[in-house]
């Protein structure tokens, strides 16, 4: 049986095309039309992926007070965003929520399956680094890849696998200056420079949630950032 995965879609033949289409794929794949249909699911199981709406019935930002449900239940639960809002403040929202990608339902479903797999392959990538950088430690901070764990004085910092991974690709050459491109590559994204700059934001803030003197992370203005040394 293939990966779990949730969608949580009002519109019901929309989310039967979905959950077919991605049974298609090779996911074990249920839909929800509810937040709360979703929420009573997911206490009783977490499923590895969950894709969700934004307006769901009668609750129009129930989508986002789903992830923010999520998002206090699992740091590195993989969440997308697939709506037909495709603001920039309703992209910011759900990045700055803790979601891990943001799509427009124009989006093919080959691409939907693309994104997903980037997942699911940054997750496992995680899971069997080389021995070398299994754990990576940095002045206060420990990355511990095989558990997707980093702590700053020995606090945890909740990232996402978004997250997690840009951090990764900065603290493994610190100093050295990631643009935006080689940040979307080396952490599988297709994104505008305005959400890699919400996410570099939302690492940040969390970093100073647990340490307010936090500012390792560098904006190299024009170029990108950098972990300092």
């Amino acid at each position: 049986m293939g990966r779990s995965i949730a969608i949580v879609e009002d519109e019901p033949l929309i989310r039967a095309n979905y959950v077919e289409a991605l049974n298609r794929f090779g996911y074990d794949t249920r839909g929800y039309r509810s937040r709360q249909e979703a929420s009573n699911a997911f206490a009783i199981r977490l499923p590895e992926l969950v894709i969700i709406d934004i307006g769901l019935g009668d609750e129009p930002e129930g989508g986002f007070d789903l992830c923010r449900e999520l998002r206090a239940k699992s740091a590195t639960l993989p969440i997308i965003f697939l709506t037909a809002r495709d603001s920039d403040f309703d992209v910011i929202s759900g990045l700055r929520l803790g979601a891990d990608d943001y799509l427009s339902k124009d989006t093919s479903l080959h691409q939907l399956a693309a994104r997903i797999a980037a997942l699911f392959r940054r997750i496992e990538s995680l899971k069997a680094p080389a021995a070398s950088e299994t754990v990576i430690e940095h002045g206060p901070l420990k990355m511990e890849s095989e558990r997707m764990r980093i702590t700053w004085n020995g606090a945890e910092v909740p990232l996402t696998v978004t997250e997690f991974w840009m951090v990764h690709t900065l603290i493994r050459f610190p100093g050295h200056v990631k643009n935006r491109d080689q940040l979307m590559r080396e952490a599988e994204l297709v994104v505008d420079d305005a959400t890699i700059t919400s996410h570099i934001k939302r690492i940040r803030k969390k970093f100073i949630a647990v340490a307010p003197e936090f500012d390792a992370i560098e904006t190299v203005h024009g170029v990108g950032y950098r972990w300092k040394p």
